[in-house]
C-alpha cells in the first residue's frame, strides 16, 4: 500500500494570512512515531511561519509555536484537526 492522501488544503482567512493542512496515511508509522500519519498544518501571516504541528522521520510529533518547539501528543485526525484550529483561533484573537 502507498501513502494516501487524505486531506491538502489552504485555507485564506485575510490578506496577509492562510492555514494549510496536509495529513497522509501511511503504510507504516514514520520512524519516532506511533501511528501511521504523516502532517503539516501551518498557519503564516505576512510571510512568516507563526504556528506549524507536524511530524518528521525520527523527530516525531511536534508543534511550533513562533520561536518554541514542544512535543505533541497525536491521538487521531480529528483531535490534531481541532487542536490545530483552536491554537489558530486563539493566536487570531
Amino acid at each position: 500500500m502507498d501513502a494516501e492522501p487524505l486531506i491538502n488544503e489552504r485555507h485564506v482567512l485575510d490578506t496577509q494570512t492562510f492555514v494549510e493542512i496536509v495529513v497522509w496515511r501511511l503504510p507504516r508509522p514514520l520512524r519516532g512515531s506511533t501511528h501511521r500519519f504523516k502532517y503539516r498544518l501551518v498557519l503564516v501571516s505576512n510571510g512568516v511561519c507563526v504556528l506549524r504541528y507536524d511530524n518528521e522521520a525520527g523527530k516525531g510529533d511536534h508543534r511550533h509555536l513562533r520561536n518554541s518547539e514542544r512535543p505533541y501528543t497525536f491521538i487521531d485526525p480529528e483531535a490534531l484537526l481541532a487542536n490545530f484550529w483552536n491554537d489558530v483561533e486563539k493566536w487570531r484573537r
